[in-house]
């Protein structure tokens, strides 16, 4: 064996042989640190097999694919949809979001169900006392005679711990707090995350039981530590929402086991977070009649239509140059349309300030929400409401065109299932002006 000096990105992991200014992986300054490596001397490549390892018998794809891929409900329905029917043994799950957010509440909530329905699980915390995660379970009434806990942050007492309890679920809570003795860097460091990732993949792996990873996130939102992190689990949600909010949005971004983008949601009361069944109805509530500068829309997250309201508000501006703000909704393409409602719908933008917020803390990611914005910014520049029962859907082009956007019959029926009967969209109007002069 030797050793060799590579240079690790502190950003995302990536590694070079020499040391330079920007990482080429991510394209961050002066993020290379020097680290050494042992390497085998012996070359793998050319330089003939080894003769302790032993060839494996690949199998065919159809007989694989006929293999039926068992799953293990967490026993809540929100959760179980995004993750793709529930947990899949052996794999591995990174839980990450904003401080506070709620990641630990929803974990124990998930940990106390799966212990009352499949049997003993294990809550490893290095950020909290056994005593505190206790009273929490108390308060939420989860405290399950399953439900093991204890605090710890070294790495081989909890994968000796897991190995002696063999739980059937097993939460570490967080893995940037987690260090282990074969590595001398501090705790959250590159070589300790990826180090402690790889052990517990490994100990998931090995006995067919499902880990969950709570991570923390950057001041962008981001995932904190190596990328590498992300690429060794199975599983990455993400919890989401605004804090002085209830409503949170549990997302899918990476599913080796089903669909991405998928959405559960959940609102925070006194039992922690409730499984909202009918969000569409949930973030309609409390909507005024007749309202100036608003609109509902009709948007899909992953395969499930919501509908949302969008508002605007358009006010004189009180300087040289007008203000745009927006909530929930991309401020970049906000400008964009604005131009488009200038120029090939002749509304007076130019010395108005012009505001938009998605009611209950969603935010639209889709073109879908254009004609929505649009048309709400249009009725709250001519003080006109809309109507009450319609629902407004269409990405919307720089030549005022509105597209026609994918899977309209879902939308269309989560719209007729609460009450609205006058849908505009890009299947029957083609153009901004139809819409307007439509209204």
């Amino acid at each position: 064996m030797k050793s060799k000096t590579v240079f690790v990105c502190e950003s995302c992991g990536v590694e070079a042989p020499r040391w330079s200014g920007q990482c080429s992986g991510c394209g961050e300054w002066n993020t290379l640190t020097e680290k050494s490596v042992t390497v085998s001397a012996r070359k793998s490549l050319g330089g003939g097999n080894s003769p302790s390892v032993k060839a494996v018998k690949p199998e065919a794809a159809h007989q694989l694919a006929g293999k039926p891929l068992l799953r293990l409900s967490s026993g809540i329905g929100e959760a179980d949809r995004v993750l793709g029917g529930g947990f899949v043994p052996g794999s591995i799950i990174l839980l990450a979001g904003d401080p506070g957010i709620g990641k630990s509440t929803l974990t124990l909530q998930l940990a106390a169900e799966f212990a009352e329905k499949s049997g003993k699980t294990l809550i490893a915390s290095g950020e909290e006392s056994a005593e505190q995660i206790a009273l929490r379970a108390q308060r939420l009434k989860k405290a399950h005679q399953n439900l093991h806990i204890f605090s710890e942050n070294n790495l081989e007492t909890i994968l000796a711990t897991a190995v002696a309890e063999k739980p059937k679920l097993l939460v570490v809570d967080s893995v940037q707090v987690i260090f282990s003795h074969e590595s001398a860097s501090m705790p959250g460091s590159i070589p300790q995350i990826r180090l402690v990732a790889e052990r517990l993949l490994r100990f998931a792996k090995t006995t067919g039981t499902p880990v969950i990873l709570i991570g923390h996130v950057t001041k962008e939102g981001d995932l904190a530590g190596p990328r590498v992190l992300e690429h060794l689990v199975d599983v990455v949600l993400t919890l989401e929402g605004d804090p002085h909010r209830d409503f949170r949005l549990l997302r899918g971004i990476k599913n080796r086991f089903g669909a991405t983008s998928e959405v559960g949601v959940f609102e925070m009361k006194e039992l922690g977070l409730i499984e909202v069944k009918n969000p569409s109805a949930a973030f309609l509530e409390g909507r005024i009649a007749h309202p100036v500068g608003s609109c509902i829309t009709a948007t899909l997250e992953g395969s499930r239509p919501i509908l949302v309201e969008v508002q605007a508000l358009t006010s004189p501006s009180s300087f040289g140059y007008p203000k745009r703000a927006a909530s929930g909704f991309d401020l970049n393409r906000l400008n964009l349309l604005i131009a488009v409602l200038q120029k090939h719908a002749g509304v007076k933008l130019d010395t108005s300030d012009v505001f938009v917020n998605v009611v209950g803390g969603m935010r639209l990611r889709e073109p879908a929400a254009d004609l929505a914005v649009i048309l709400a910014i249009a009725s709250s520049k001519s003080k006109t409401p809309l109507p009450d029962d319609l629902v407004a859907w269409g990405e919307v082009g720089l030549t005022g065109e509105i597209r026609a956007v994918s899977q309209n019959e879902k939308r269309r029926k989560e719209a007729k299932n609460l009450g609205f009967t006058k849908v505009l969209s890009g299947e029957e109007f083609h153009t901004l002006a139809q819409v307007l002069k439509k209204l």
